[in-house]
């Protein structure tokens, strides 16, 4: 996906966690994290805590979704997925993609990959990678500055 591109409709999940979020219900009051993970990334399990701590701090400013997508026909197993999103303490609502629809959308290829869009629904920051939070907190802030 790049840069400047809407946020795409939130359709086709296999399953939501914590509650299914619409597009419209994220593009008007404030920015949108868009996070994707998966169960067997190391990366994304180490990043956990920091990201749940940003979406924690931002809470009041920014909504927060995360996407799982499976690397393997193992990360397609949802009850692992939500046992693993119950011991990191995801609390945001997160979209399964085991079909890759929304993986495919965004034309995503890595995991942990962080996605930054303003209220408009518009594609501000792209992040992949583990180790980035600075920068990712950075982007977040300039974001909702311009909002």
């Amino acid at each position: 996906m790049k840069l400047r591109s809407p946020l795409p409709e939130l359709n086709g999940a296999t399953k939501w966690l914590n509650g299914e979020v619409k597009r419209i219900d994220l593009v008007g009051e404030k920015p949108t994290l868009i996070h994707f993970w998966s169960v067997s990334c190391y990366l994304c399990k180490e990043e956990m805590g920091d990201i749940n701590r940003l979406i924690h701090r931002y809470n009041d400013q920014l909504n927060s979704i995360a996407v799982h997508m499976p690397r393997s026909k193992e990360d397609k197993d949802i009850e692992l997925i939500s046992k693993v999103a119950k011991q990191f303490k995801m609390n945001q609502p997160i979209y399964i993609d085991n079909d890759l629809k929304l993986t495919n959308e965004f034309e995503n290829e890595y995991v942990p990959t962080y996605y930054i869009f303003d209220k408009s629904g518009v594609l501000r920051h792209y992040q992949v990678g583990g180790g980035g939070m600075r920068m990712l907190e950075q982007r977040v802030n300039r974001v909702i500055e311009f909002n």
